[in-house]
């Protein structure tokens, strides 16, 4: 029996003209965010749409803040690789941590691993581990960027560059809304981004170690997140906006 064959970076579509007209239309959407607001945060989770944010937002020379979600269930390369893109670009990002109550409560009430046994489950670990989290990183600031696509899932085709995030009350920008998995990597190749080591083993998505596989050729490029669940929701709660 012939072994599966996984999802692959994809090959470059863009001629070099083209990915530089992608490229200054990123920096000036992130230029404009900046002088619009004095306090944009930046929630990385170090997959390849978010290191193409970082590499301009770093080219640019942007007052934006970084941070990520350190939620205790992040694989071990996701982890390294916080320190190293620290190091290559001279920045920092903060580590926001849930709520130690917050995971013992879950724990108490579904198991360490019972997100496993349906979506009531999995919500709640992902509100302690990730939501709560995100709320208390977002306190105080004016807008925050995500690195969402709408090419990424059917329930982000409807995605804008800017919308208002009414959970918060505060502006949410998404600069790379319109671009392919293509474009991103076009970008990441050009300009020599650090990568995730995942990517290169078959994760096109990458989230929590227990809740992230592999995907095979032809699926879609979320579907290693939550695979259990029967839902073409592949959505942690992160960017539900109201």
């Amino acid at each position: 029996m012939n072994a599966p064959q996984f999802w692959t970076i994809p090959p470059s579509e863009l001629s070099p003209s083209q990915l530089a007209i992608k490229t200054q239309a990123l920096q000036e959407r992130l230029v404009s965010i900046c002088d619009q607001f004095d306090d944009v945060r930046f929630a990385t989770s170090l997959a390849a749409e978010d290191m193409v944010i970082t590499d301009a937002i770093t080219q640019a020379k942007l007052p934006i803040q970084f941070f990520t979600l350190a939620t205790g269930r992040l694989h071990q390369e996701t982890v390294d690789l916080v320190k190293t893109t620290q190091d290559h670009y001279q920045i920092s990002i903060t580590k926001v941590y849930p709520e130690e109550s917050d995971v013992q409560s879950y724990i108490d009430q579904y198991g360490i691993n019972g997100f496993y046994d349906g979506e009531e489950a999995k919500k709640a670990c992902c509100g302690a581990r990730k939501i709560k989290p995100l709320n208390t990183a977002l306190q105080g600031a004016k807008a925050w960027l995500s690195g969402q696509r709408r090419e990424q899932s059917t329930t982000r085709t409807e995605l804008n560059f800017a919308e208002h995030d009414d959970a918060r009350g505060i502006e949410k920008f998404n600069p790379l809304f319109d671009w392919t998995e293509a474009d991103v990597w076009a970008y990441i190749k050009q300009e020599n981004v650090l990568i995730h080591p995942l990517h290169l083993k078959g994760y096109p998505s990458i989230g929590c170690e227990p809740c992230t596989r592999q995907v095979k050729q032809g699926e879609d490029i979320r579907a290693g997140r939550w695979w259990w669940l029967q839902s073409d929701s592949k959505e942690c709660g992160l960017h539900i906006n109201r």
